[in-house]
C-alpha cells in the first residue's frame, strides 16, 4: 500500500495531513464514522488521492498506527529493572490518559473487534512497542536482576495489562498509583520466576518408555490377580 511507505517532499506533507485528519475523525466519530471523503476534506487533499493511496478506512488506520509506533518514545535504560518497569507503566499511563491519543487507541481497539485489517494494525503496533520495552527486561536478566529464561515480552505485557483492563473493561480511573502498582506487581512475579519459559520434560531414551509402560501394565495385571485370589 502506497500510504504505508515513507515518502518525502510534498508526498510526505500530504501523508502527514491525511493521518492527522484520520486521527481527528477517529477521536470525534470513532472507526465506524470514519469516512474517506471526510478525511480528504479535513486534510485539504483530493478524494482520489486518499482513495488511491490508502484504499479504505482500514488502510488509513493501519498507516496511522504505523506512524504512532514510530513516534513512540524508546524504552528506558536506567540500569535498574524496577525503574525501567515504572517508566514503562508511566509511558502507557501517559498514552491512555491523553485526550487525543487515548481516544485514538479506544477507537482502534473497538475497530479491531470487527475489522481484521484494523486488528492487524493494532497487533503490529503493540508488537513493536512490546519488543522495544522487552529489551530493558532482557538487560535486567543479563545483569542478574531476573531469572534466566524470563520471557521479557510477557513481563512487559503484564505491566500494561491492568491499565488497559481498567480503561476498556471496567472503566475505572487509571492514575499514577495504579501504574506504579502494576509495575511492582509485574516485577514481583518476574523475580519469583512466574515468567520463566516452560522447560519441556526430558525425553526418555529409545525403548525406555515402552519398558516403563510394560512394567505398569504388568503391575496392574498382578494387582488384578491378587484381587481375584482374595475374592
Amino acid at each position: 500500500m502506497a500510504g504505508m511507505q515513507r515518502p518525502g517532499g510534498r508526498t510526505a506533507r500530504v501523508r502527514e495531513a491525511v493521518l492527522a485528519a484520520t486521527q481527528d475523525e477517529l477521536v470525534e466519530r470513532g472507526f465506524h464514522g470514519l469516512a474517506m471523503d471526510q478525511v480528504a476534506a479535513r486534510a485539504g487533499v483530493g478524494k482520489t488521492t486518499v482513495y488511491r493511496r490508502w484504499g479504505s478506512p482500514s488502510g488509513l488506520v493501519a498507516d496511522l498506527m504505523t506512524e504512532l509506533a514510530e513516534q513512540s518514545s524508546p524504552h528506558a535504560d536506567t540500569g535498574s529493572v524496577e525503574a525501567d518497569l515504572r517508566a514503562n507503566a508511566a509511558s502507557v499511563l501517559g498514552a491512555v490518559t491523553d485526550r487525543r491519543l487515548g481516544a485514538t487507541f479506544q477507537a482502534v481497539i473497538a475497530a479491531a473487534t470487527c475489522d481484521e485489517e484494523a486488528a492487524a494494525a493494532l497487533r503490529a503496533f503493540y508488537g513493536r512497542r512490546v519488543a522495544e520495552w522487552a529489551r530493558a527486561v532482557e538487560r535486567a536478566v543479563e545483569r542478574g536482576e531476573l531469572p534466566e529464561g524470563t520471557d521479557a515480552a510477557e513481563v512487559v505485557r503484564a505491566v500494561s495489562a491492568p491499565l488497559y483492563y481498567r480503561l476498556l473493561v471496567t472503566k475505572e480511573p487509571v492514575d499514577e498509583n495504579v501504574a506504579v502498582r502494576s509495575a511492582l506487581q509485574a516485577l514481583a512475579a518476574a523475580r519469583a520466576g512466574a515468567f520463566v519459559r516452560a522447560v519441556p520434560p526430558p525425553v526418555a531414551p529409545s525403548g525406555e518408555g515402552e519398558r516403563s509402560r510394560s512394567g505398569r501394565a504388568q503391575n496392574v495385571t498382578t494387582a488384578d490377580q491378587g484381587s481375584e485370589m482374595r475374592g
